[in-house]
């Protein structure tokens, strides 16, 4: 596979990085979306670890196979923004009536630096219209192929006169089984999960309202098991070491068994899980804090994951997804 070479300071269309066990498609354009994550398995096939992106959903970046949360992960209940003595009305964009997945998903970032196995990525809302935060930010997005780990950094700098409260996340779906890439296959395979989490939180309407208590049902991998067909959507939290999660792949269609690790920075500590039913995908998600953190920060409650920065002040974290077999 080829690589694409943009050069520095310009919005590019898709730039494709590659390594000997990984190929990425970025999408700069496109909220600094992924429109592909393929690795190399021992029979030397190229398979889509990360749910490839349709040509025509390339624009999309929901339908993409990763996007980055900026300054926010997931959603805020009706769009309120409570923060200090005031409340903000964002735009509720998301179907149920959240303001969701963060502010600049639609944003086009800039490529500020590209190599062959490297890009940095960046954005300032100051150059953007209609960015849905109340303050300014700028934000860097790097996505680096480091043997065989994809190496994803974020860095969030308040350029605002204010503090605000602050976050991120990344939403990369990963395939159910690996399948040759380009193939457009659409078998559920059964991979197996572990998550070594020792609290969750109860959702209403996919928010938190209180403290996290313990692993709902549905969402306990702490002993590994099959990914299974029951829909999930939960957050998780309680990590005592880097790794966030495990996806184990069994041998199938000519390549060996497959070990796909997720770990992260601590500033990462919860951990949002989606398995939709009936879909060839489902999400591992490392965001920094909860589901409606910001109404729970605000109202004083602890270890929301939502950490409020000053002027000047920057929160940079990395999460890496690693390939084994």
């Amino acid at each position: 596979m080829s690589t694409t070479v943009a050069p520095a300071g310009t919005s590019a269309g898709p730039l494709t990085l590659e390594n000997e066990r990984w190929s990425v498609d970025v999408l700069p354009g496109t909220g600094a979306s992924l429109g592909a994550g393929r690795v190399r398995t021992d029979d030397g096939t190229w398979r889509d670890l990360l749910r490839p992106t349709a040509a025509a959903a390339l624009g999309n970046p929901e339908r993409c196979a990763s996007f980055p949360m900026v300054p926010w992960s997931n959603r805020i209940e009706h769009g309120r923004l409570p923060f200090r003595g005031q409340e903000w009305q964002l735009q509720r964009n998301g179907a149920d009536g959240t303001a969701i997945h963060g502010a600049v998903r639609h944003g086009a970032w800039t490529v500020a630096a590209l190599s062959s196995d490297r890009v940095d990525l960046d954005l300032t809302t100051m150059d953007q219209v209609g960015t849905n935060f109340p303050w300014h930010f700028r934000a860097r997005l790097t996505y680096a192929l480091v043997g065989p780990s994809l190496v994803v950094t974020t860095t969030l700098h308040n350029i605002d006169a204010e503090p605000f409260p602050a976050g991120f996340g990344h939403h990369p779906y990963l395939s159910r089984a690996l399948l040759p890439a380009g193939s457009h296959a659409t078998a559920v395979g059964e991979p197996s999960l572990h998550v070594p989490a020792t609290a969750g939180y109860a959702l209403t309407g996919g928010i938190a309202h209180g403290a996290a208590g313990s692993v709902p049902a549905r969402a306990d991998y702490r002993t590994a098991r099959q990914v299974g067909p029951s829909f999930v959507d939960d957050v998780l939290t309680g990590f005592s070491s880097g790794t966030r999660a495990r996806v184990s792949y069994p041998a199938a269609d000519g390549h060996g068994p497959v070990r796909v690790d997720v770990a992260a920075d601590d500033e990462y500590g919860h951990l949002v899980l989606y398995v939709p039913r009936g879909r060839s995908y489902f999400a591992v998600e490392p965001v920094t804090h909860v589901n409606g953190g910001f109404a729970l920060h605000d109202a004083g409650l602890g270890g929301t994951g939502v950490v409020v920065l000053a002027p000047g002040e920057r929160l940079t974290a990395s999460f890496t997804i690693t390939v084994d077999g």
